[in-house]
């Protein structure tokens, strides 16, 4: 059985602590948690008990990273407490994890239908600013040489203009005799 992510989860319970302990409490409630349930530990036992010590090693581990980070840790607070009534546990809104990223799955703002805070971080990405700069110095590199080829054609066939010049350029390879003889 593997873990499941969607489902909210009590970072202080998973490591057995109340909502006051402090960074050295989470610390040793961790490491102690590490070594019961690190897979590393339970390579030679059975299929069954090496996922159930993955899972609960997993818990661990992202209840820590969410509890030891302060700002992560009073975020948690903040929305497990005022979306469960203020219990201190987290109700159907909670957080998933993943290894690169913390996100919320709270669900408050799906039915609107766009999701400004996605959004805003894809308009404001690093790639995404730096292609948008690329695709208008190209842009803008076009227009300069549409522009400076039209002056230039100018300067020097004044009096005459392009389709003028087209027209008799045609009539004088009409006019010239071919020597296919």
């Amino acid at each position: 059985m593997k873990p499941s992510r969607s489902r909210a989860m009590d970072h202080y319970k998973a490591l057995g602590l109340n909502k006051n302990a402090t960074k050295d409490e989470i610390k040793q409630a961790f490491r102690e948690l590490a070594l019961k349930f690190h897979p590393d530990k339970h390579s030679l036992s059975s299929e069954e008990v090496k996922e159930r010590a993955a899972a609960r090693f997993m818990r661990a581990t992202e209840a820590y990273e969410v509890l030891i980070d302060d700002g992560k840790r009073a975020d948690y607070n903040r929305r497990s407490s005022s979306f469960s009534g203020g219990s201190g546990k987290a109700g159907s809104y909670g957080y998933s994890y993943n290894r690169s990223s913390y996100q919320s799955t709270s669900r408050p703002n799906s039915r609107r239908g766009l999701n400004f805070d996605a959004v805003f971080r894809f308009l404001t990405s690093r790639g995404f600013l730096l292609n948008t700069a690329f695709a208008s110095i190209i842009l803008g590199g076009a227009v300069v040489i549409e522009r400076s080829g039209e002056k230039i054609w100018k300067m020097q066939n004044s009096g005459k203009s392009f389709e003028e010049a087209l027209e008799s350029i045609q009539k004088s390879k009409v006019q010239q005799p071919k020597d296919n003889s």
